[in-house]
């Protein structure tokens, strides 16, 4: 099962960055997108029966994910409390057999998880979802949490969560444990 995750998400990291060199947006009269919407990247993959897909979000603002199943039935979870969404922890789901939007609000604090989960009604299914930024929502000048770089750049600062904090506990134990093995390994060989 963790190799195919391993390799759904390798599979949305491609078409990820394939669908940032496009540029384009295919729209349909039955899909209207506001003008006001920018496109900012097209992730599109397959995702097994009863397994998930994980993303994450950094843009700040008011964000739409609209995500369309185009085989089977893809759901969609979005947590800004945890990186791994799913049917049991959530802030934001939509779980239709077809069509699915979440509007992931302005205030949510970055980075924000999206889990994409695939039905097990359906052996596979493949989706593809549209992520843009709504420039019609102004952004607050005052807003504390976040500090112009040297560079002009605005960013965000974050607090450090826990899950934040195991991740490193976890990175930190396994370079002592890989340098404890290869001192071992010097001296038996």
């Amino acid at each position: 099962m963790w190799v195919a995750m391993s390799w759904t998400r390798n599979a949305l990291l491609v078409a990820l960055l394939l669908s940032q060199g496009r540029g384009f947006l295919n729209s349909s009269e039955d899909d209207p997108i506001p003008e006001e919407w920018v496109l900012l990247h097209v992730v599109q993959g397959h995702i097994g029966a009863g397994n998930y897909s994980y993303l994450r979000l950094n843009h700040d603002g008011r964000i739409i994910l609209h995500m369309q199943s185009l085989k089977g039935d893809a759901d969609l979870y979005v947590s800004d409390k945890t990186l791994r969404p799913s049917y049991d922890t959530y802030k934001l789901q939509s779980v239709t057999c077809g069509q699915d939007v979440v509007v992931v609000p302005g205030d949510f604090v970055r980075p924000v998880g999206i889990g994409i989960y695939g039905h097990p009604s359906h052996k596979e299914s493949e989706f593809e979802m549209r992520v843009f930024y709504d420039k019609t929502v102004p952004q607050d000048p005052f807003d504390k949490s976040s500090y112009t770089s040297e560079d002009g750049h605005k960013q965000k600062k974050s607090p450090q969560t826990a899950e934040d904090d195991f991740q490193e506990e976890e990175s930190i134990f396994w370079t002592i444990l890989i340098g404890l093995l290869k001192i071992i390994l010097e001296i038996l060989f």
